[in-house]
C-alpha cells in the first residue's frame, strides 16, 4: 500500500485529509509541526510528503529544503495563499507541486496520483526485462550532459545528477524533442499530467532548478513560447 507522510499543524485539516486518504487506499502517518515532520521524513518508508507551508518550529518551505538535501521524495506543498510568495519559495525550495488549501480533496487525490505516477516512472528498467517487454533505451548526450535513458542516470561532464522524479521527467521530454520548443502548456500535460490549465509557474521553477544542475545554457528560454534543450 502506498505510503504518505502528511505534516499539517491544524489538528482538523490534519485528522480530515488523512481520514479522506486513506478511504482512497492510501496508508497516512502524520506529524503536526515542522521537526517531528523532518524526523518522519528522515526516518523514511514513506513515497509522497505533503507539507503545509506554515507549520510550527520548522516551517514547511525550510523543511522541503532540509529533506532535499539527502533525498529525492515526491514532494506535494499545501499552500493557503495561491497566489502568493510561498507558492514560488516551496517550488524554489525543492517542491514537485503544491495545491491551494482549503483542499478539493479530488485535485488532492489527482496531484498525487500524478506525482506517484512519475515517481514510478524514474525508477530504473531491470536489467533483464520480462517477456514481451519492448527495450529501446539508449544513452544521450548533449555536450558534456549524457543521460541513460535505460538506467535513468544523468551525468555532467561524468559526474552523477542527482534529479527529482519531476525534473527527470521534465529532462527526458526535452531530450525526446531536442532543439525544438516545448511550450508550458504542453509541459504542464506531459510532465506534471494537468488535465486542465495549470500554474506556468511549476514548469519556470522546475526548469531553473534543473538548470543549476545540469548548467544554466542548457535549457534555453524562448521568450513568448517555451523552453528548449540545446543540443550542444
Amino acid at each position: 500500500m502506498t505510503s504518505l507522510l502528511l505534516v499539517e499543524d491544524d489538528a482538523v485539516i490534519r485528522a480530515s485529509v488523512s481520514l479522506a486518504l486513506e478511504r482512497y487506499g492510501f496508508r497516512t502517518a502524520t506529524a503536526a509541526d515542522g521537526l517531528s515532520g523532518l524526523e518522519a521524513a528522515q526516518a523514511g518508508g514513506h513515497d509522497l510528503l505533503l507539507l503545509d507551508v506554515m507549520l510550527p518550529g520548522l516551517d514547511g518551505i525550510s523543511l522541503c529544503r532540509r529533506i532535499r538535501e539527502t533525498s529525492q521524495v515526491p514532494i506535494l506543498m499545501m499552500s493557503a495563499r495561491g497566489d502568493g510568495l510561498d507558492v514560488v519559495a516551496g517550488l524554489e525550495g525543492g517542491a514537485d507541486d503544491y495545491v491551494v488549501k482549503p483542499v478539493d480533496l479530488s485535485v488532492l487525490v489527482a496531484r498525487i496520483r500524478s506525482l506517484l505516477r512519475r515517481a514510478a516512472f524514474a525508477r530504473p528498467v531491470p536489467a533483464e526485462p520480462t517477456a514481451g517487454q519492448a527495450v529501446a533505451f539508449a544513452v544521450l548526450d548533449f555536450g558534456e550532459l549524457s543521460i541513460d535513458t535505460g538506467a535513468l542516470e544523468v551525468r555532467r561532464a561524468g559526474q552523477r545528477v542527482e534529479l527529482t522524479p519531476t525534473e527527470l521527467r521534465l529532462l527526458l521530454e526535452f531530450a525526446a524533442h531536442p532543439g525544438i520548443v516545448l511550450e508550458r502548456a504542453t509541459l504542464l500535460r506531459t510532465v506534471w499530467d494537468y488535465g486542465w490549465d495549470g500554474d506556468s509557474r511549476v514548469v519556470d521553477l522546475c526548469v531553473q532548478r534543473l538548470r543549476k544542475k545540469i548548467g544554466t545554457d542548457r535549457i534555453e528560454t524562448v521568450r513568448g513560447f517555451g523552453y528548449k534543450l540545446r543540443t550542444s
